[in-house]
Parts: C-alpha cells; structure tokens; sequence
C-alpha cells in the first residue's frame, strides 16, 4: 500500500521528484522511533501525574485516623519544611580552613591598627569561634518514634512515592526486558520504594528487603502493607525488614533504591562507605534519589565520583559501573561548573494524601541518579543518533522549540530544534517532550558545517 500511494503520488503531481523526497520522508520513519508515534518517542520518560495505590493511600489514612494526632497538618508542613532546608553536616577539614582563614585575616587587622591589646590573640580565637557557631550548619540526626512516623507520612509519603516512582520508570522504559526478582530499599522508611517497584514489576519481584533504623518506620511501614485492613495478610507479599544491611557481601539484589537517604548520614566517610556497600550489594541495577536541592544534587555527584573513580579493595563483582541516567556522560557534571550553581533536578506532579489543608495536586523536586552494572544501550543510540537529556522546562515557539540539553558530550547546550535542521522528526519529537525526557538529536552535516558555509 505503501508504495503504491508512493508511486500514485510522484506520478499525478507537476513536480514529481520534489512530491517524491517529501512523500518517502513521511513514509520512512527513523530507526530510533521503534515504530513509536513522536508523542511517545522512546526518550519520554516523564509520567503523568502519580495518584499512590489504593492500598497504600487507605493504609495511611486508616493510620493517621488512628494515631489521632493534634495540629498534624501545621506539624507536617513544618517538618516538610525542614527537610527540604536540611543540609550536610559540616566537615572538620571545612571548618578548620574557615577557622584559619578567618584568624588570619583578623589578625592582620588587627596588627594594621597596631593595638597595645596584649591579649588580641586569645580574643580573636574566641571571636572565630563565635563566628563559626554562628554560621555553620547545626546538623543533628533524626530520631522517629511512631508520632514523628505518623508526621512524616502525612508530608512526605506522596511525594516520595512520586520521584521513586518517575526515577524507576527511566529503567522500565529504556530496558523493557529488566524484569528485577529482588529489591533492596536502604533508608526504606515507610517502604515508597517497595510500593513503587511493585507498581513497576508487579509478580516478577519475589523478596523485597527494607533497611530501616528506626524499628518504629519499620512497624509502620508493616502496618501500611495490609492497606488499612483487620487482618494481617499483607497486599503485597515476601516483604522483610530490617534494621542493619544483610551480612553477607556477597548476596546482591536485582534492583538496589536509596531514597532520600544518604542525606540522612553524619558525615562525607560514612556517605561514601555506604554508597560502596550499596553497589557491591547491586546485580543490575542503583537507584539514588535526594531532594532536588544544591544539597541533594552534590550528594549524588559524591556518590557518583565515588564509584567511578574510587578502587575498592576486595572486588566481588568485576562488572564496572555504568552511569545510566539522568547523566548522558560520565564527566563532570556541566551544571556544578556554572556559576551561580544551579542544580540538576526535575519535576513529578502527584496527588498528595487527601487531607486537610493538601492541595489536589503537588509537584515533586527531586534530583536522582541510576548506575548499571553493565553498559545497556537504548533503542537508537548509536551511530547518527545523540541522545541528550532535557534539564530544564521546553519552550515551544514557532517553527521551533528551545531546549536546555545535558549532551553526551559533557555539555549543556540551549538549542533550538527546528526542523529545517535538525529533520521533522527530531523537530516533532522535541515538541512532544518535558523537562527529564530524552531527546534524540540527528547529526548532520549542516549541524557541523560553519554559519559561512551553505
């Protein structure tokens, strides 16, 4: 049919060659669609806005109804609040060199004024200690009993849920065969990882390990499990928690998420060592999600140096780390190198828990990162294709659309697509893509050529 509509066109018009090109362009479509419409073209990641399971939502409300709580949604907004404000701890080699550069500098100072002070050296000390109380970062650890557990739900268990949820479907998307049978979820809290990755897999996942510190996160994310119901028959099945990491290291898990938990460490070491102990525990696939803060993008940078560029000792798995996403590369990242930082982050609209004071929808600001055991190459990348990632909102104009795009390269490129140059179905799948998706970008020889040359 194809080419008989082909034929029949180039035949009845008065300039056939022209009628011919244009016709075959529409007829043949590029390799790297896979048969897709440009509208979900495979680097269309994003989701929709996430609604929480069923289940999941009438456990937590059954629970919060339950708990009985005084000003929870004054309560939950400030602790939402906090966490999103909460920064690193600072380091002591940081607060050494500040100490030392501010005694320095007072120092001089003082002696330009030539002071009969006998005792300035002792008052600056004490003045550089005040100055850094003053100014450094109070990190203190999180303790939850069941109360703050109850807060917590109420303010973060949506959101959570959303950024794991959009983080996990990059995977599901891009490597359609990964049908992961184990999961381990560090920092599990309230188990938004396990839900997600049930939402994802369904069946095909048979053990899901939680690692909590607090037993009391622990026995309300088993509450949660049984969706609000009498009995104690969970809704989904072989969940185990845990208050420390299995011992073995050489046991490893299909799919390994850390959300929104290296943040909750005291220290750089302690980060790193966890990171480490994340990966040798990890068969496939490392799920990373922090807040889409200055804080949270540069813990995921960290962690990302740390397994691309630090040697372990012992090595269990010889399969070397693979940056898969959101990273087009595997240098530095282009948006720590600018300045103002700006950090890379991305949004997922969901359906908060419908309680007083919640909107009906929110929009999550999350920064992840996704590391593979080995290189798994995406439907189209390869030669003639550059697929860069969309790391801010699209605009689309006229006869083109303006892009921000983190590239293979290294770089981040503001680009205008248009379909003069860069082809109609380039052109057509940029007008179809948001903030996070993938973008394909055909090379040509225009794209190449200097502005002077046809």
């Amino acid at each position: 049919t194809a080419h008989l509509l082909l034929h029949s066109l180039c035949w009845s018009s008065s300039s056939p060659s022209s009628v011919c090109k244009s016709a075959a362009a529409a007829l043949v479509q590029p390799e790297f669609l896979r048969g897709s419409p440009h509208r979900k073209h495979p680097g269309v990641t994003t989701l929709k806005t996430i609604r929480l399971p069923d289940g999941l939502q009438r456990g937590a409300l059954t629970a919060i109804h339950k708990s009985e709580l005084k000003d929870l949604s004054e309560r939950s907004r400030r602790l939402k609040n906090y966490l999103w404000s909460r920064k690193r701890a600072a380091e002591a080699p940081q607060l050494r060199e500040k100490a030392v550069e501010l005694e320095e500098r007072w120092m001089a100072e003082e002696k330009q004024r030539q002071s009969d002070d006998q005792n300035f050296e002792a008052k600056i000390r004490r003045k550089v200690l005040f100055e850094l109380r003053k100014t450094t970062y109070h990190w203190t650890p999180l303790r939850y009993d069941a109360e703050l557990g109850v807060v917590f739900m109420a303010a973060r268990l949506a959101g959570g849920y959303a950024a794991v949820m959009r983080a996990l479907n990059e995977i599901k998307k891009r490597d359609p065969l990964f049908a992961p049978r184990s999961l381990l979820d560090f920092g599990s809290g309230l188990g938004t990882a396990l839900w997600a990755s049930h939402t994802h897999w369904g069946d095909a996942l048979k053990e899901y390990v939680c690692v909590d510190a607090s037993g009391a996160m622990n026995r309300l994310a088993e509450q949660l499990l049984t969706g609000g119901g009498d009995t104690d028959t969970p809704l989904v099945k072989h969940v185990y928690f845990r208050q420390f990491f299995p011992v073995s290291p050489k046991v490893q898990s299909d799919l390994v998420v850390a959300a929104f938990s290296l943040s909750e460490l005291a220290s750089q070491k302690e980060r790193e060592d966890t990171v480490l102990t994340l990966w040798r525990k990890t068969n496939s696939y490392l799920v990373l999600v922090e807040n889409g803060t200055k804080e949270g993008h540069q813990i995921l940078m960290e962690a990302r140096d740390v397994l691309l560029k630090k040697e372990e000792k012992v090595i269990h798995d010889s399969r070397r780390p693979v940056v898969f996403a959101p990273c087009t590369h595997e240098r530095t990242c282009p948006k720590l190198l600018k300045q103002p930082v700006v950090p890379c982050n991305f949004l997922q609209p969901y359906h908060p828990l419908p309680l007083p004071g919640n909107a009906d929808w929110e929009e999550e600001r999350f920064s992840y990162l996704i590391v593979s055991r080995e290189a798994r190459e995406a439907p189209g990348e390869r030669e003639g294709v550059e697929w860069g990632r969309l790391t801010a909102p699209v605009h689309r104009r006229t006869r083109h659309v303006q892009c921000q795009i983190c590239c293979s390269s290294g770089e981040l490129k503001q680009l205008a697509v248009t379909a003069r140059q860069h082809g109609r179905d380039a052109y057509r799948c940029a007008r179809s893509s948001n903030w996070g998706d993938r973008l394909p970008i055909i090379n040509t020889e225009e794209d190449d050529a200097p502005p002077d040359q046809p």
